[in-house]
């Protein structure tokens, strides 16, 4: 081999190096950004579940308590430019492949390239936040607005059905991946002990089952506005949340769907540590 081919594979290894390192850091400050919404969502959830007030149990509700506190502004472009990061972290994934063997497959570059779509839409809406803007407004009225628009398209129903049945389905398939530990496979084990296994096991299932039970209630209210053709039927985080206020199980079902949440937010946490990326 010439000293050419040596140089230009020396190139190559920095490259992939420096790429690696950038896309492990994108990760992980995306993985923390998703962790604080979801553990003061969780939070904000628990207060109205034992008959406290105040912000809204959704991403404007956590970053309406953010900017409440000090040095809440300079918190607030912290979370933005996280949640910009796990978008980068996904466009990386689709354009390049995730890890692991399968990491490259066209079905795992398209799931990635959906969960940049999502995130540059959540950093937007956290950026403008915090530019002041107000960050389009709620998840319950951002959610009507987007059902009675597409309910006025041409086979609105249908579409507005089927994205509900849509996440009613990735609710469940949440659920059941976390109780089956899926995440396992994207972990680095062999860095943990025992007893942290165990606690990020506890905080992976019981987050996992809480956030797909809300994807698929809220997936549920969209098929129901599609059914009675009613937008104000379609229910965003926070209307979501308090709904299971009205079964007969009460407070206690929101209770335990914001620990749930609560415990997501600290599984993301693991996830920035020993995510493999």
């Amino acid at each position: 081999m010439n000293a050419d081919a040596v140089a230009r594979r020396g190139r190559l290894r920095a490259r992939r190096a420096a790429t690696g390192s950038m896309r492990e850091g994108a990760a992980k400050a995306g993985l923390v950004a998703r962790g604080v919404i979801y553990v003061l969502v969780g939070v904000l959830a628990t207060r109205i579940a034992f008959g406290g007030s105040g912000h809204q149990a959704d991403r404007t509700g956590a970053l309406q308590e953010i900017s409440s506190k000090p040095f809440g502004a300079v918190l607030l472009w912290a979370l933005g430019a996280g949640v910009v990061g796990m978008a980068v972290w996904r466009l990386s994934e689709a354009l390049f492949g995730a890890a692991g063997q399968d990491g490259g497959k066209a079905s795992k570059r398209l799931l990635s390239a959906g969960r940049c779509a999502f995130y540059v839409f959540v950093a937007y809406s956290v950026l403008s936040f915090a530019a002041g803007s107000g960050g389009g407004g709620s998840s319950d009225d951002q959610s009507k607005d987007v059902t009675a628009k597409a309910l006025q398209w041409p086979g609105g129903q249908w579409i507005v059905g089927a994205a509900g049945i849509a996440a009613a389905v990735a609710g469940v398939w949440i659920g059941v991946r976390a109780v089956l530990r899926k995440y396992h496979k994207h972990l680095k084990l062999g860095e943990m002990s025992r007893r942290t296994r165990q606690l990020v096991d506890i905080s992976g299932v019981a987050g996992g089952v809480a956030r797909g039970l809300v994807f698929a209630a809220a997936g549920a209210f969209a098929v129901r506005a599609a059914v009675d053709y009613e937008p104000d039927k379609a229910k965003g985080m926070d209307d979501t949340l308090r709904s299971f206020t009205e079964t007969p199980m009460g407070p206690w079902l929101l209770a335990c769907v914001a620990v749930g949440l609560v415990l997501f937010g600290l599984f993301s946490f693991a996830l920035a540590r020993w995510r493999k990326v």
